[in-house]
């Protein structure tokens, strides 16, 4: 069953040549744009990766690059397709092409929706990556020594500053581990000595936080060490006042600004789908009404185009059976190897 069949005069197959051919430079702009957009969000996930574990969410820019790509080689050869399809002797030439240059731009077509979808759904790999990828910044923020972990305070710090941030979930995870390194504790203090014996690993903890985490809007100066100890400040209670650091965890505060990121990316990347998709349909059309004219002398007369000449089942599996024949093919002559060796073998 023909889907969507439609009637193409001459003068209609000529607007419809000149319109995809201005189409097709606009989506090839718009295939460098998803490029630059995947480099972008690819470039920002690297400034960051010191914090995070996983670097599976990599996939969602490396994807919008190839898809990007793809589409300045699709639409290029759309607009010469449509160029030579003016001229009836230059256009049966494109035939033999036409078929596999489909298969390729669908895949690439439907691969720039999925990418879509997978910046919409990657959040809860983000999440989990940041939470590992922070707690285990916030436990080297103190080895400014180790080699590997020097530039770790300055990036926790700078995270921290950047982003109005405090700590992995919130303050209070930097009161579970030791962030103040060996080096800058006096040992012979009594202070250090009570607080390294009351832990059971030999950490020396302290409800205190890093000067990154404080509050530059607060009118009170910075009050980052005994945040809990009320009788430690003046006019101060820990439990109704509101603190002057930075209350809300770095893992929010980046996976919201990274979920805002590619949910923009993504709604121009849909943007570019729907474009991609317009330019594919009318070439589509242009090649079935331009087939009809090959071969004859009056190249003017009426022809009739269509989107697909049988139904999506039929079409799909028309494209999938080669395939699989082939791999098919492949593992039976692979199969066969070891048996062939053998006979081979006695002579």
């Amino acid at each position: 069953m023909v889907v969507m069949k439609m009637k193409f005069p001459f003068q209609k197959r000529v607007k419809l040549a000149q319109g995809l051919w201005l189409l097709s430079w606009f989506a090839t702009v718009a295939g460098a744009v998803t490029f630059a957009l995947g480099c972008v969000l690819k470039t920002e996930l690297l400034r960051r990766a010191e914090v995070m574990d996983d670097t599976g969410i990599h996939i969602v820019p490396n994807t919008l690059m190839i898809a990007g790509l793809a589409s300045l080689g699709i639409n290029y050869f759309a607009s010469r397709i449509c160029q030579d399809s003016l001229d009836a002797g230059r256009f049966p030439r494109w035939k033999n092409f036409l078929k596999p240059y489909f298969a390729v731009s669908c895949f690439f077509t439907v691969l720039m929706l999925l990418t879509v979808i997978m910046s919409y759904a990657m959040k809860g790999s983000l999440e989990s990556s940041l939470k590992v990828g922070l707690r285990n910044g916030i436990r080297f923020y103190k080895d400014t020594d180790t080699p590997g972990r020097c530039f770790q305070k300055q990036n926790i710090d700078r995270l921290q500053m950047e982003f109005q941030c405090c700590g992995n979930s919130d303050f209070k995870d930097w009161f579970e581990v030791q962030w103040i390194s060996n080096r800058y504790l006096d040992f012979s203090s009594k202070e250090v000595k009570d607080r390294i014996k009351s832990n059971v690993d030999g950490r020396y903890l302290v409800d205190g936080v890093p000067f990154s985490c404080c509050n530059p809007s607060s009118p009170r100066p910075c009050i980052q060490y005994q945040l809990t100890n009320n009788s430690a400040h003046y006019n101060y209670e820990y439990q109704t006042e509101e603190l002057n650091i930075h209350l809300s965890g770095c893992r929010q505060a980046l996976v919201n600004y990274y979920m805002g990121l590619m949910n923009t990316i993504g709604a121009g990347v849909l943007s570019v789908f729907l474009l991609q998709g317009s330019v594919l349909v009318s070439l589509r059309f242009l090649q079935t009404s331009m087939e009809a004219v090959a071969g004859k002398e009056n190249i003017e007369i009426e022809t009739e185009g269509y989107l697909l000449e049988q139904g999506v089942k039929e079409t799909f599996m028309q494209y999938v059976d080669p395939v699989l024949k082939f791999f098919l093919l492949k593992n039976g002559v692979e199969e066969g190897d070891p048996a062939a060796t053998t006979s081979a073998a006695p002579a």
